[in-house]
């Protein structure tokens, strides 16, 4: 039997307790088509233990978004990423599978099990940043909270009034901005003189395609290789993860970097 037929399935333990049945199916359909080692971890400690201890066995995960991308970190801080590929059958509610989906993976449990067994590997884009961390989908610098001092009440209060004197809403008090210096491959987008409202980053084509919201004008946007963010304390956004406060970041696209199993066409 191939190295190709052998299989080491990692089960999260989160899948396990939420949807043993669909665990179950895919568990079948995977021993059923190729000779698989079944590795059920009792925590994320243990299941980047069990996929590190995979030798030649082809890694496969069950699990969320969450799972799919502590593999895929975990591979990328072992230099592995390159040699072979990773795949994912989807277990979770709809709203934790949207970078699964989005990605190709089947929605359905025996399709996406099928898929392992019969798919072809693609290769996608990884967006890393300078802490060795990684974004599989869609960076975001979210803006500064506003005011919080007034009740809920209080703002009920004053937009029905603003309704009533028919006027425009003061938004200007909901304007959420950072004061960043913005970078690609080295040239200046924006500084931090000009407030900012959001930063997009996603990776397309072996290149980071970064729109820029400046608070009072129109969107400035650039593709580049290398991103880097500074300013005052900020947090970002890297597939729905919080990360931060930090006062400057750097990511890099790397073209192709990871392979990810997928029905074939």
């Amino acid at each position: 039997m191939s190295a190709h037929d052998q299989l080491l399935v990692v089960i999260d333990p989160v899948a396990r307790r939420s949807d043993g049945e669909s665990v179950r199916i895919a568990k079948d359909v995977l021993s059923a088509g190729a000779e698989a080692k079944i590795c059920l971890p009792g925590s994320p400690e243990e299941f980047c233990r069990a996929l590190a201890r995979r030798g030649s066995r082809r890694p496969v995960v069950l699990g969320d978004d969450r799972t799919l991308l502590r593999a895929v970190a975990l591979l990328h801080r072992e230099r592995e990423l390159a040699t072979g590929a990773l795949s994912l059958v989807p277990i979770g509610a709809p709203d934790s599978l949207e970078i699964a989906h989005a990605l190709g993976v089947p929605r359905s449990t025996p399709a996406a099990a099928r898929a392992v067994l019969d798919g072809r590997v693609r290769r996608l884009d990884l967006l890393v940043d300078d802490s060795d961390g990684v974004v599989l989908d869609e960076l975001q610098v979210p803006a500064v909270p506003g005011p919080t001092s007034a009740a809920p009440t209080v703002w009920g209060t004053c937009r029905s009034l603003v309704r009533t004197l028919v006027r425009p809403a003061p938004t200007a008090l909901a304007v959420r901005t950072h004061r960043l210096r913005v970078e690609v491959d080295g040239v200046l987008l924006t500084d931090v003189d000009t407030p900012v409202e959001s930063l997009t980053v996603r990776s397309v084509g072996g290149a980071a395609e970064v729109t820029v919201h400046p608070a009072a004008a129109s969107p400035r946007q650039a593709t580049a290789r290398v991103l880097t963010v500074s300013g005052p304390d900020f947090r970002y956004r890297a597939d729905g993860r919080v990360t931060g406060p930090v006062r400057r970041r750097t990511w890099t696209v790397l073209g192709e970097a990871w392979g990810l199993t997928l029905p074939r066409d």
